[in-house]
């Protein structure tokens, strides 16, 4: 190795290595892991940290988990890849097995893809050729709500949020689409989804499909909204002829208290997007599941090849722990657990809301959310969470917590707690 100590290749990491969302002249501190276990990171000067992120929803099940280890190695074995072009192998098959048990019946098709950002893109591309093989070429926008996040690629970054969110300089270059205002829901019922009624009443023959996160609007904002939006949103997708898509990649997994968020509305979309927690944060993977209807919709001018084929597609050794992943999740007591950090999070998070410079306090299921009146400075409210022995990474104004369904109470105690410390400092 030639670097000599800690020091010597944190340096050459700050001057060399380019981390999400970072500058690379300005660059944020970074904390070096030197390993991981259940839901703690051990620093590499011997710090342990209590992880509120589940390594951004992903590790669900925590860290070096022996069950998700052995399913490694054992695959390793065999083998650890080869291209799904022509070729195929029992991990994927099983998957997709796997996947089509769990979710809604309509949804029998699977993509295996290699990122959540990915899975987007497919399922854009999949409702823009299912209107093209049947001759509706205009119908390629796609329609979406504020405050929404789909991704980093291109056709991901144009359906995020295009003022508030993070690809606000890429105007321009990024197909522009249809938005309407962002999901609000009322005490009498309603919703405001009539805005979004009239963008398809307006545009529906050039809408292909419209794209959501539900109930759970994640990076662009971790709003929280009620399922008679999503029902309503099934009824005018059906009246006005185009598609719809759920991307459930941050909330899948049971994550808002059931396995998948569409499940509290009672709709199924005609395309579903899966992510992050599917191989319990191991190995990169994704899926897109979608119906018979979309299928033979892309089939309808007799090619009916969808284009799209990552490398990496459908890697042997992601789908084999994603299968020992989802079967840990079902043979856990997966819902008492998220209902208990539920619980406490509601309990525990409320003192935040005597401070003066916070906004809002909401929890959903594994979710808790403190939302301040103005933007955190990441340089120094990164350090004061380390400094009280936790990793939470703020954005925007937002600071919050996802952890993984096996942190035990005092765990979870501590990370709530330092919110409110560190909170009450600034």
């Amino acid at each position: 190795m030639s670097f000599k100590n800690t020091s010597d290749w944190l340096n050459y990491d700050k001057e060399h290595l380019w981390h999400p969302y970072t500058s690379m002249t300005d660059p944020l501190p970074t904390y070096p892991v030197d390993s991981a276990h259940g839901v703690r990171l051990k620093l590499a000067d011997g710090r342990e940290l209590i992880d509120g992120m589940s390594s951004w929803w992903a590790a669900i099940h925590g860290y070096n988990h022996p069950v998700l280890n052995a399913a490694l190695k054992q695959q390793m074995q065999s083998v650890s890849h080869v291209m799904f072009g022509g070729l195929t192998h029992l991990p994927a098959v099983t998957l997709a097995e796997k996947l089509i048990k769990i979710t809604a019946k309509s949804l029998q098709h699977v993509f295996l893809a290699d990122s959540g950002s990915v899975a987007v893109e497919v399922a854009i591309k999949m409702a823009i050729q299912y209107w093209y093989a049947q001759g509706k070429t205009q119908k390629q926008k796609l329609l979406t709500v504020r405050n929404g996040y789909h991704g980093d690629t291109l056709g991901g970054m144009a359906v995020c949020d295009p003022v508030n969110g993070m690809h606000a300089m890429f105007k321009g270059i990024l197909p522009e689409h249809f938005f309407a205002p962002e999901p609000n829901c009322f005490d009498d019922g309603s919703t405001n989804i009539s805005t979004l009624e009239k963008r398809l009443q307006q545009y529906h023959t050039e809408i292909a499909a419209v794209i959501i996160e539900p109930l759970v609007q994640g990076a662009g904002g971790m709003r929280f909204y009620c399922p008679e939006y999503l029902q309503q949103l099934r009824i005018l997708c059906d009246e006005y002829d185009v598609l719809l898509i759920f991307d459930e990649i941050a909330t899948g997994f049971g994550r808002t208290g059931t396995l998948f968020a569409y499940e509290q509305a009672d709709v199924v979309p005609d395309i579903l997007c899966l992510g992050k927690a599917i191989t319990g944060g191991y190995l990169t993977l994704a899926a897109t599941l979608t119906c018979k209807k979309v299928v033979r919709g892309i089939s309808a001018d007799g090619a009916g090849v969808l284009m799209h084929g990552p490398t990496f597609m459908a890697n042997p050794l992601a789908c084999q722990v994603a299968n020992a992943s989802i079967d840990l999740l079902l043979s856990s007591p997966w819902e008492a657990n998220i209902k208990q950090i539920e619980k406490q999070l509601h309990k525990e998070l409320s003192v935040c809301r005597e401070l003066s410079h916070v906004k809002e306090v909401r929890v959903k299921g594994a979710i808790g959310v403190v939302e301040l009146k103005e933007t955190v400075d990441m340089k120094t409210i990164q350090a004061d969470f380390v400094n009280q022995g936790v990793w939470i990474r703020p954005f925007n104004k937002l600071v919050y917590i996802m952890p993984a369904y096996i942190i035990k109470q005092e765990e979870l105690t501590a990370l709530t707690t330092s919110i409110f410390k560190v909170l009450s400092n600034k």
